[in-house]
């Protein structure tokens, strides 16, 4: 088990230093890892909870964002050429970009660039994205019923850009001639594709199988959430001769070290189990490392918790409950 932090740009209030500050401490404490969060709007439908559907579709929220219309959040994707600058080993990402509010051949340029950027450290999380207002102020609301079929081709542009002198591409969502597009990432060959699934095991498995990508990545799960998606994906995987050992099996999971034992009652994707005493986090993190989940990325909250504090807790993290948790 590798440690990674999922940077908080989305929350209430953040600031550049802030987000400066907790990417240079993770590096110093060898994380494998930091990713930032890919959101465009949050709409003020959601802070009277009237979104059209529940918080990534997630039956365990409501239909509301955690931060507020009027938050003062940085945008994730911007934020990696910047995180490419201030850091100099740690693995950068974004969990995950929504594929459908770019055009993918645009995407998958830019990226190349960022893996130069960083020396060959991009990771790339891609998704489907979930909210229908975002969608509209992506100017991408034709998409949202075929959004899956945009992943799709988003991951076929990128792999055949990635990896061809020219090329050219004829789909749905992205319709062009032979051309060149630059520089190829540094990483062959290309940068590991992560997929972030969040409802339909089948669906993950089968496309983590189709197109040889390097992991998955949920969010908020169980140690029981996590052993189900794997064994899915791993059942998918053994009819192609691969296996679910060879992948990264990652989730966003909110993490806070609190000075009383909380409530670890299990509610699904609203269960608290990395918001909770050192002894706690300690017992919950051996239970996810049972189970497969290699990457646990510790989610500082969206508010009521100073960044300060947040440091404060990874380095705890590092020094003091993961070599308990590696020792078994």
């Amino acid at each position: 088990m590798k440690l990674a932090l999922y940077l908080p740009n989305f929350r209430e209030l953040v600031t550049v230093k802030e987000l400066a500050d907790l990417a240079r401490v993770a590096e110093e404490l060898d994380f494998d890892s930091v990713w930032t969060l890919d959101r465009v709007v949050v709409p003020e439908a959601s802070d009277r909870q009237e979104l059209q559907t529940s918080f990534g579709h997630m039956d365990e929220f409501p239909k509301q964002l955690p931060v507020s219309s009027r938050g003062r959040w940085l945008q994730g994707l911007p934020l990696i050429p910047w995180l490419a600058g201030i850091t100099s080993k740690i693995r950068i990402g974004v969990s995950v970009i929504d594929t459908p509010f770019r055009a993918p051949a645009v995407l998958a340029a830019e990226l190349a660039t960022q893996d130069h950027l960083c020396n060959g450290r991009l990771n790339v999380g891609v998704g489907s994205g979930w909210m229908p207002e975002e969608f509209a102020a992506a100017n991408a609301s034709h998409i949202y019923p075929r959004r899956h079929g945009q992943v799709r081709e988003a991951i076929e542009v990128m792999k055949g850009i990635w990896t061809n002198e020219v090329f050219e591409y004829h789909g749905d969502f992205a319709d062009f001639e032979s051309c060149g597009f630059g520089w190829k990432p540094v990483q062959q060959p290309h940068p590991p594709i992560y997929f972030s699934g969040l409802k339909d095991p089948k669906r993950s498995a089968n496309r983590i199988a189709k197109y040889d990508l390097a992991g998955w990545i949920g969010v908020q799960d169980t140690p029981a959430a996590i052993k189900m998606w794997r064994d899915a994906i791993d059942r998918e995987l053994q009819e192609l001769g691969r296996s679910a050992d060879d992948l990264v099996m990652s989730s966003m999971i909110w993490f806070t070290i609190t000075d009383t034992e909380t409530d670890q009652t299990d509610l699904g994707k609203g269960s608290n189990l990395l918001v909770g005493t050192a002894a706690q986090i300690t017992d919950n993190l051996k239970r996810y490392q049972e189970v497969g989940l290699d990457l646990p990325m510790v989610w500082p909250p969206f508010t009521g918790v100073p960044v300060s504090k947040s440091i404060d807790d990874l380095k705890q993290l590092v020094e003091e409950i993961m070599p308990k948790v590696l020792a078994g």
